[in-house]
């Protein structure tokens, strides 16, 4: 499966020369202002802004949305349950502040290298060592947690196909329930590798 998300597609566009702590930095702004700033023209103002800088950084749009179907599918019924409850303007800020900033995580993790994103964090990091904060305990939480989105995704597409073979594409418990079932078993498989490596022993 081909997806942008967690894996660094080597480039020479403005966003691949930015420093990795400038760009999550620049995240963290972004992440904070999101939710300071409410309604849904700052929303759909992100979106679209966000994928401008998907495009400015060298994605093509067949390739996100393909990476992001499985999303946009959860994001879907998660609009249809608040337009229910709270009404179209909280189900546009909702749903489109959530797909802007996962897109914005795209380009940062698709124009960095991962092993420059752990170096910022263990550095930033540092300082908290004296409150028993691990930074490098942290930085491979962080990795084993992005790596695993191309991984889950491919699990979705994977799952996706097999009740599709089945006929049974329009039913979500033939889909749900093999998904989730698949997902842990690889979180299990990676937390006992991990274990019979000494990793977190201390």
């Amino acid at each position: 499966m081909n997806s942008p998300l967690g894996m660094y597609q080597p480039g020479d566009t403005v966003w691949h020369r930015l420093g990795a702590g400038t760009k999550l930095v620049g995240l963290l702004v972004i992440s904070t202002a999101t939710v300071v700033v409410r309604g849904p023209a700052p929303s759909v103002v992100l979106l679209l802004a966000a994928l401008t800088v998907c495009l400015w950084a060298g994605m093509r749009l067949p390739q996100i949305f393909a990476s992001i179907r499985m999303l946009l599918i959860m994001l879907a019924a998660l609009m249809v349950w608040h337009v229910w409850s709270n009404g179209w303007a909280r189900a546009v800020e909702a749903t489109f502040d959530l797909l802007g900033l996962v897109l914005i995580a795209t380009v940062v993790t698709t124009t960095t290298p991962i092993d420059d994103i752990l170096d910022v964090l263990v550095r930033a990091l540092g300082p908290f060592r004296r409150f028993g904060v691990n930074p490098e305990a942290v930085a491979l939480a962080c990795s084993l947690a992005i790596r695993a989105i191309p991984t889950t995704l491919e699990i979705a597409q994977q799952t996706q196909d097999a009740a599709a073979a089945r006929g049974l594409e329009r039913d979500p418990r033939a889909r749900l329930a093999p998904l989730v079932i698949r997902v842990v078993a690889n979180a299990r498989a990676t937390g006992e590798a991990l274990e019979a490596r000494g990793v977190g022993d201390d």
